[in-house]
């Protein structure tokens, strides 16, 4: 641009404006487009942001439960609050039998030491068990943090037992080594700190202990760590309003660095859960059965009576294989992701049974996972003829797939649900590839004939999947 004849300090001055003009430039509004969405601190506003689109097509997690209650690992991670609120005679005789007189639960803090645990190694199991993502406990309701947290000096694993960032190694562990996303539990409240008990006797019209404890570590977590999925719990029978979740929540999405990432959950105080939130859990051990209106996540265990790792669980305590593929694909075809529990030991060692449920896992998605992964519900979530049956689908592709939870020995499967369409429907047994044979039933359905296969020759062993093209 060139600029006529005037005098120099006037052509000057324009030479400045037109300086400031150009620097300006690039952050105006560029026509016809749109400023992202900014969301109120109210629940009406915060639940019309969308879920980000990578958690529903993820379908399957790992939760780990890890931190002091992981010492004594005797009946549950609520150990101390059966030990010393409850007085629960088992837990009282445990300690009486094994712990000199005077010893606080505090004391476990020194024992849990995490000595042999190695975030790599941990990365390379649950990559392994085809999880797409993990959600660690940060803090249970012991109020023992996993990372270096300056709002529970001497009660973190920096300043006490691992002396480590927990936190931070799994983190980078598994953002180097894996394709999972990484999440972080936060309890709310905690039993026993004398800030939350405060509160609790004024019926939490003080605000003591939010303001000074958790709403400080919850900003730090996500500045700090960048968490994918912020699992939230432990609400003490506080209201919402008392732990400014809405506020917290508000900037989690306008202004966080995860703002266009982070799912959240709906524990985020008394009457928000399965009410709102970015998806619903409801309950522990979730498992409706049927298809929700909302994302919705089933969270449950492997032992099925400890979120923690218990030294005196029995075999039969945990769930076998073929009982875990079947809560998969029930979640699954009813439009939820599923959470499937471990608990480590106290030195940070995976337990083998662990271990072996997560590969065996994994070793059953890389063949049906087809049916698993991005997939939607269909319009029947199972079949109503055959028991066992699940659907699930992926209509960009005209597939439907049924999967089947017990091989019949006939070789013949009736699918109800489906109608097939001679010519255009092809039916093929993933893991398997050959084209199989199928025929119409009265007055509805399908009979599929499937391959006889010798044990050996089986794609997996807990649960089979049929690819279903064209049908209606």
């Amino acid at each position: 641009m060139q600029l006529p004849e005037v005098p120099g300090l006037v052509r000057m001055r324009l030479e400045l404006l037109l300086l400031l003009l150009l620097q300006l430039l690039p952050l105006l509004p560029r026509c016809g487009a749109t400023s992202p969405p900014r969301y109120d601190p109210t629940w009406e506003s915060l639940d019309r942001r969308p879920l980000p689109s990578w958690f529903d097509q993820a379908k399957f997690g790992i939760f780990i439960h890890w931190g002091v209650f992981s010492v004594p690992s005797f009946g549950s991670e609520w150990f101390w609050w059966y030990w010393q609120k409850e007085k629960r005679p088992k837990f009282v005789d445990f300690m009486n039998n094994n712990y000199p007189p005077g010893f606080k639960y505090e004391d476990f803090g020194v024992l849990f030491t995490a000595k042999y645990f190695n975030a790599n190694q941990w990365a390379d199991i649950l990559q392994a068990s085809g999880a797409k993502y993990v959600v660690l406990t940060s803090k249970h309701h012991e109020g023992f943090t996993l990372w270096g947290s300056d709002h529970s000096w001497n009660w973190n694993a920096v300043d006490e037992g691992p002396k480590r960032d927990i936190v931070k190694e799994l983190e980078v562990a598994i953002r180097k080594n894996t394709d999972l996303r990484f999440g972080l539990y936060y309890s709310l409240f905690e039993w026993f700190h004398p800030l939350f008990l405060e509160d609790e006797s004024s019926s939490f019209q003080t605000r003591q202990f939010p303001i000074s404890k958790a709403l400080p570590e919850l900003y730090d977590l996500v500045n700090k760590y960048q968490p994918d999925i912020l699992w939230s719990d432990g609400d003490g029978g506080a209201p919402y309003g008392y732990w400014n979740s809405t506020g917290f929540l508000a900037w989690l999405y306008n202004e966080s660095p995860v703002r266009n990432t982070v799912v959240t959950n709906d524990r985020w105080g008394a009457g928000s859960i399965c009410k709102y939130g970015g998806y619903y859990t409801c309950s522990d051990r979730y498992n409706p059965g049927h298809l929700l209106p909302h994302k919705w996540e089933n969270c449950m265990t492997i032992d099925q009576f400890s979120w923690g790792y218990r030294r005196e669980a029995g075999i039969h305590d945990y769930l076998t294989i073929e009982e875990l593929v079947k809560q998969l694909v029930e979640t699954v075809a009813c439009g939820g992701n599923l959470l499937m529990n471990i608990g480590p030991t106290l030195d940070g060692i995976i337990p083998v049974i662990f271990e072996e449920r997560l590969r065996q896992m994994g070793t059953w998605l890389k063949v049906n996972g087809e049916a698993i992964y991005e997939t939607h519900p269909w319009k029947s979530q199972n079949d109503t003829a055959t028991p066992g049956v699940w659907y699930t689908s992926k209509p960009e592709k005209k597939i439907v797939y049924a999967i089947f939870l017990k091989w019949p020995v006939s070789r013949k499967l009736f699918l109800e649900q489906p109608v097939g369409s001679l010519g255009e429907t092809e039916v093929t047994l993933l893991g398997h590839g050959m084209r199989l044979t199928w025929t119409s039933s009265k007055p509805n359905g399908i009979i599929v004939t499937l391959p006889q296969l010798s044990f050996h020759q089986m794609p997996c062993k807990w649960g089979w999947t049929l690819a279903l093209t064209n049908v209606s």
